[in-house]
């Protein structure tokens, strides 16, 4: 089963890739793309195309997306939510299916404490999967561990 995880986000997203099953989860690659500052439909856009570039590219068998955060920064939960909303289009286009997973249960999968910060997260990562040295920042980091909780959760289906 091969699983690309989007940590949605509007200045930064976190994308991941991993396979295998939980007790043996494989990395295939992660980034960090942060679109251009600039008109928000450009920037949805770009969300867009990198996650309808990153299906074409290691076609998955399913796309996990974190459930939203709702925040007292509204601005930033509109801008996330956009954000989301790019990348549940790009998944639909493809017809991928689309597991949601909380924060919560991403966090319970890695470190096994569901309230974990993500210096915790960030910690623990590389010690449930080998990853290449590379510095990461945290949305991929978080991706990388939705992906984790996506394989534990053994939730893959082919395609519509």
């Amino acid at each position: 089963m091969r699983i690309l995880a989007i940590d949605p986000g509007y200045d930064r997203l976190g994308v991941a890739v991993i396979e295998g099953d939980p007790s043996r989860p494989t990395f295939i690659a992660s980034d960090c793309v942060e679109p251009k500052r600039g008109a928000r439909e450009l920037r949805l856009a770009e969300v867009y195309d990198a996650v309808a570039s990153a299906i074409a590219h290691y076609n998955p068998d399913a796309l996990a997306l974190e459930t939203l955060f709702f925040s007292t920064n509204v601005k930033t939960a509109l801008g996330v939510a956009e954000a989301r909303g790019a990348v549940l289009a790009a998944a639909g286009a493809a017809r991928l299916p689309v597991h949601e997973h909380s924060p919560q249960a991403v966090k319970l999968a890695v470190t096994g404490n569901g309230r974990a910060d993500k210096t915790a997260v960030a910690h623990m990562v590389p010690k449930v999967i080998t990853l290449p040295p590379k510095k990461r920042l945290d949305d991929e980091y978080d991706a990388i561990a939705l992906a984790i909780c996506a394989l534990a959760a053994g939730q893959s289906t082919a395609r519509a």
